[in-house]
């Protein structure tokens, strides 16, 4: 029997129509935009608001700052003390639309020396752990991969003389 697949945490992401997004609440009076969601009143200073309606995240923001977790977490992170303990990437993701900065774990594989400050991640699906015949899902942050480079639309080489070199 394969493992239950259940999130972490309930209504901090869905997965429907294919896509894969961070939830978020935003406050109708003001706009003021919350992860993890918000879901009794607005917390910006001098709304009143208690309407908060769900939305959908950007999925692809810049990474803010990062670091790595090179220790095994205390309960109640889900931890098998069995296991070897591999360190993790974490990621600080800005979010432009949303004004915000979202954190999470690096997809599996992504190292320290994969990112820089600035570059272009998108969140994807990911697993915390699997215990007692559930896995437990969660969101990652992966590099989005470069385009090709873009033609330059100078390829004709610059034909002015060099100071000093004779014509």
């Amino acid at each position: 029997m394969s493992p239950t697949r259940e999130p972490v945490v309930d209504g901090w992401f869905t997965a429907e129509g294919g896509e894969f997004r961070l939830l978020g609440t935003c406050c109708r009076d003001c706009g003021a935009v919350y992860f993890p969601r918000e879901d009794a009143f607005c917390r910006a200073p001098g709304c009143a608001g208690t309407e908060l309606a769900e939305v959908p995240l950007s999925r692809r923001g810049r990474v803010w700052s990062y670091t790595d977790g090179r220790y095994r977490p205390p309960a109640p992170y889900p931890s098998d003390p069995e296991r070897t303990w591999r360190p993790y990437t974490l990621i600080a993701v800005e979010l432009a639309a949303e004004r915000m900065v979202v954190l999470g774990q690096g997809a599996p594989g992504v190292t320290l020396a994969d990112l820089a400050v600035g570059m272009e991640v998108e969140v994807v699906p990911g697993v915390l752990a699997e215990e007692d015949g559930r896995t437990l899902t969660t969101w990652h942050w992966r590099p989005v991969p470069e385009e090709g480079p873009v033609p330059d639309e100078r390829s004709v080489p610059d034909e002015r003389p060099v100071p000093g070199e004779a014509s």
